[in-house]
């Protein structure tokens, strides 16, 4: 719902940090740092277990993986296999996070359906973008990748604050689970809007 409503604000804000980036990397490079960058705080939080840290270094390590978009209009080499490339690592980074999460707060069945219900949300505008065209900002849908990364990162900053007395990672998984498949089925019904609104809405193939 943020990128979504907010993209052509936020955009902009991410060039300045971008700009000495695109004098060495490529857009695909910065995003591949990206998600390089995800695994290494990731993987030091199953060696530190400090919440508050994993929260405040993947925070760092998702903005970071924000400015690939930017660096790839200041390179002018914005392209149809780079934004699918990003899309493919988004998936990734989120499968590394909820994995680690899983594996330290041992919440393996909250983490698979808060995973299946990011992927879900994912899967329904991509599978409707095969049928016709979409705009790919026209979805302002609940729980996006920007809300998924906020509210993990809450999640573990109130880990760090009240894990003495309650384990807060597991409840918070499966309250993402809910909110990504209720995004998932918010989708869904956006996309039969789309798709029962046109020529190709009819349930009749193309020739």
């Amino acid at each position: 719902m943020i990128d979504g409503l907010f993209k052509t604000y936020i955009d902009p804000l991410w060039e300045m940090p971008a700009r000495p980036l695109s004098r060495v990397f490529t857009a695909n490079q910065v995003t591949l740092m990206g998600l390089g960058l995800i695994g290494l705080v990731s993987l030091a939080y199953v060696w530190h277990h400090a919440p508050f840290w994993y929260a405040l270094t993947l925070a760092i390590a998702f903005s970071a993986d924000s400015l690939d978009g930017a660096v790839a209009r200041l390179r002018k080499e914005s392209s149809a296999f780079g934004g699918y490339l990003d899309a493919v690592v988004d998936r990734y980074q989120e499968l590394i996070v909820i994995a680690t999460l899983a594996l330290v707060h041992d919440c393996w069945a909250a983490a698979y359906f808060a995973f299946s219900g990011s992927v879900l949300t994912s899967y329904m505008k991509a599978r409707a973008a095969i049928e016709r065209p979409v705009d790919n900002v026209a979805w302002p849908d609940l729980f996006e990748r920007q809300e998924r990364i906020f509210f993990i990162c809450l999640a573990l900053v109130c880990q760090s604050l009240f894990g003495a007395h309650f384990e807060v990672i597991p409840a918070a998984l499966w309250l993402l689970a809910g909110l990504t498949h209720a995004t998932a089925v918010q989708r869904f019904l956006r996309a039969r809007k789309i798709l029962t609104g046109g020529p190709r809405g009819d349930g009749v193939n193309p020739p």
